[in-house]
């Protein structure tokens, strides 16, 4: 009974039906979906054109996802799944390639997946909380990336918590404009946006002397 009980709460979702080869084809339909849905809107799509683009037959997206919702949300954690794993990753590189290296694929995935994108950080189809909870993880591991590299630790304190999220915040706004006027370059965006948690950075030192910014932040004085 108690099994049965952590398995339902580690299991939000249904898991995908059937065999290896039922997992198969749904990996197959969320590949179409992110292709499909990567710089369209999700209203833009009805499920026929889906259909259709997919070749398949609709009842079979309705099998595996239950619903169009519910089709769109496994294309976005399935492609948001590889950039949190991406940020967490790299702890054997020093801190500054990595603050770069998570910057920079972060500004990658902007880029290849706009729509999906401008869905996340507008938080989904009206006050979607399962889309505002993909991005709060995204938000998440990119802060356990930077604390890691700046503080070379995780349980940071409200203040140095509250810098790095306005930092995240604040690139999640400049990308976005930045994917509509793409007049920078995605090295120049990523420079400038590393200076910008430089700032941040010396911000949490003024207000928490026990959160030191590291040296490279420190140069910019």
């Amino acid at each position: 009974m108690n099994s049965q009980q952590h398995v339902a709460v580690v299991r939000p979702r249904p898991r995908p039906r059937g065999t290896e080869r039922s997992a198969a084809r749904r990996a197959e339909l969320i590949a179409i979906g992110r292709r499909l849905f990567a710089d369209t809107s999700y209203d833009a799509l009805s499920m026929d054109d889906i259909a259709r683009h997919a070749h398949v037959a609709k009842g079979l997206i309705y099998y595996y996802f239950q619903s169009k919702r519910g089709y769109y949300l496994a294309i976005i954690e399935d492609s948001v799944a590889d950039l949190v794993t991406y940020a967490a990753s790299g702890v054997e590189l020093p801190p500054v390639e990595r603050v770069h290296r998570t910057i920079d694929s972060y500004l990658r995935y902007a880029e290849a997946n706009q729509a999906a994108y401008r869905t996340i950080v507008s938080g989904g189809v009206g006050f979607d909380t399962e889309v505002h909870g993909i991005r709060d993880g995204v938000r998440e591991a990119i802060i356990t990336t930077i604390a890691e590299g700046a503080y070379g630790r995780t349980d940071i304190d409200p203040v140095a918590r509250m810098g790095l999220l306005a930092w995240v915040c604040s690139v999640e706004g400049a990308a976005l404009d930045w994917i509509d006027r793409p007049e920078l370059s995605r090295d120049t965006m990523r420079d400038l946006l590393v200076k910008m948690l430089g700032g941040a950075l010396r911000a949490v030192e003024e207000l928490a002397p026990s959160y030191p910014a590291p040296a490279p932040a420190r140069r910019e004085r």
